[in-house]
């Protein structure tokens, strides 16, 4: 029987790449952690030794304990965080059922280091539209809830980058910036282990709207548009993030769960 606090494997997939996703904790022991150092999209690695340590940054918000198996060690933790009156479950099975399920792993080895306050900051050129909009949707979503963006003169993107600790993006000749017909959203999509059906549908759309290839998607057309739009509504570009993560969370949800459907005026009723 399940236990009452505890979070299932698809329970907790449908919950992730959205708003409502839970902070995602990983505190498998550090000898399994090496073996498979890859997250479940969103989480963070911290040792159950120190959960306590993490009350402050808990307080308010869902949380999900992972460990490998779903037993002492995320029992444990969770257990810890409710005596703090943090909302708190366990993974049942741990990652070991997280990946018989199939579910996207997050290489360690691609996530840029963090910060004291365990952050990642990331860099691009101001005034973004489609790619810098994008990727820094899927990185709050997919990678790093709490991740900072930065938004400078194209010019001072590399110095920016190397004098404040940021790692830049959708600039040339850096990591995460396109790649031959793929756009910066299409190379995180892979680099992050994110590879699932709705992400490379959502992909396919980001990279027609921002290589002007619409011929790949029909949707395209919509995204550039709404994207500049909002360009011209905001001219804070962190205001204008804000904006955009909903209209990412539309198509990401469209592209997850609503393809099939269509849309038109109802069959024997007037228009009147």
């Amino acid at each position: 029987m399940p236990s009452p606090d505890s979070i299932t494997v698809p329970q907790l997939l449908r919950l992730i790449g959205t708003p409502e996703a839970p902070i995602i904790i990983d505190v498998r022991f550090e000898d399994d952690f090496d073996a498979d150092p890859r997250l479940i999209p969103g989480g963070f690695h911290h040792s159950y030794l120190e959960i306590d340590a993490l009350v402050p940054r808990l307080r308010g918000r869902k949380v999900a304990v992972v460990c490998q198996k779903g037993r002492k060690l995320s029992q444990g933790a969770t257990a810890t965080l409710q005596t703090y009156g943090i909302d708190a479950e366990h993974l049942e099975g741990g990652t070991v059922a997280w990946k018989n399920a199939g579910g996207p792993m997050v290489p360690v080895a691609a996530l840029p280091p963090r910060n004291a306050a365990g952050e990642t900051l990331w860099v691009t050129r101001h005034r973004p539209k489609i790619d810098r909009m994008a990727c820094p949707w899927l990185i709050r979503r997919f990678v790093d809830p709490s991740a900072r963006f930065l938004f400078v003169s194209p010019s001072e993107v590399p110095a920016v980058a190397e004098h404040f600790g940021a790692t830049p993006f959708d600039i040339q000749d850096v990591f995460w910036s396109h790649r031959g017909e793929l756009c910066t959203f299409d190379v995180m999509v892979e680099e992050f282990g994110l590879v699932t059906e709705p992400l490379l549908r959502l992909s396919t759309i980001v990279r027609a709207a921002d290589t002007d290839r619409h011929d790949l998607a029909p949707q395209a057309a919509g995204l550039l548009a709404a994207s500049l739009g909002l360009s011209r509504m905001y001219k804070d570009d962190l205001r204008q993030l804000e904006a955009g993560m909903l209209l990412y969370d539309a198509f990401y949800r469209w592209s997850r769960d609503a393809v099939d459907e269509g849309h038109n005026w109802p069959t024997g009723q007037s228009k009147g």
